[in-house]
C-alpha cells in the first residue's frame, strides 16, 4: 500500500513507478489521500527478487492496495491474475483508471473491507501470492493472516508477503507459516512467508 500515520502524499498526490516487467517505466498517478505511499523501490526490489522464480503464472492478491505498487508490479512481471482491493472509493477509482492506462485485463479493483471479503466470499481458486500491507495504524496483519489460512485461500506453497512499523511486533502466525526472508528499511519491516504442503512439498 502503504499507509502510515501522518501525512506522506504531496497535496497534488504522488506517482508510482513500475520498476520492471511489461510496464517497466510507467509512471502512474497516486491520490492524495492521508497517509497514502506506495512501498518504496528498494522494498519492492527486493522482495520481487525473492519472487522471482514464482511469480509468473501465479494468482495474487493484493489485500490493502492503496497505490497498487505491489499488485501491479505483480501484474507486469507476469502474474496471472491480480486481485487489488481499496476501502476508500476514490482511492479504488484512481486504482481503476490505473488500470485501463495499462491495458491490465489480467486485473481487477473491488472497493470493500478486505476482512468482510475474505470472511464471506467463497473460494473459487486457491491463491499463491497474497499482498498484506495494510495501514500502519490499525491491527489488520494477525486478522488476514487468520482469515487467509481458515478460509482455505491459500495453495499449499503459497507465499504471504507481510510489512509492518519496524518497531512493532508481528503477529503469530498461522501454524504450517514459516518466515523464509526478513529484512528492515528504515522504519519498515517486511517479510516473505510461506505456506507449507508437507514433508513430501
Amino acid at each position: 500500500m502503504s499507509r502510515t500515520s501522518g501525512p506522506r502524499a504531496g497535496r497534488g498526490g504522488g506517482r508510482l513507478r513500475i520498476i520492471a516487467g511489461s510496464w517497466r517505466g510507467r509512471i502512474l498517478p497516486v491520490p492524495d489521500a492521508p497517509g497514502l505511499r506506495p512501498t518504496g523501490d528498494r522494498i519492492r526490489e527486493t522482495l520481487f527478487n525473492w519472487l522471482a522464480p514464482v511469480i509468473a503464472g501465479s494468482r495474487c492478491l493484493d489485500a490493502f492496495a492503496g497505490s497498487g505498487a505491489l499488485g501491479l508490479e505483480a501484474a507486469s512481471r507476469g502474474a496471472a491474475s491480480v486481485t487489488l482491493i481499496e476501502r476508500s472509493e476514490r482511492v479504488a477509482r484512481q486504482l481503476q483508471a490505473n488500470l485501463r492506462t495499462l491495458g491490465a485485463g489480467n486485473c481487477e479493483v473491488l472497493r470493500t473491507d478486505t476482512l468482510r471479503w475474505l470472511a464471506g466470499r467463497p473460494v473459487t481458486a486457491p491463491l499463491d501470492l497474497v499482498f498484506l500491507d495494510p495501514p500502519f495504524d490499525d491491527d489488520l496483519l494477525g486478522p488476514a493472516c487468520r482469515l487467509l489460512e481458515t478460509g482455505g485461500w491459500l495453495a499449499p506453497a503459497a507465499r504471504i508477503y507481510l510489512e509492518a512499523p519496524a518497531h512493532q511486533g508481528l503477529p503469530e502466525l498461522p501454524p504450517g507459516w514459516a518466515v523464509v526472508r526478513d529484512r528492515t528499511a528504515g522504519a519498515v519491516r517486511y517479510l516473505l512467508a510461506q505456506r507449507h504442503a508437507g514433508p513430501d512439498r
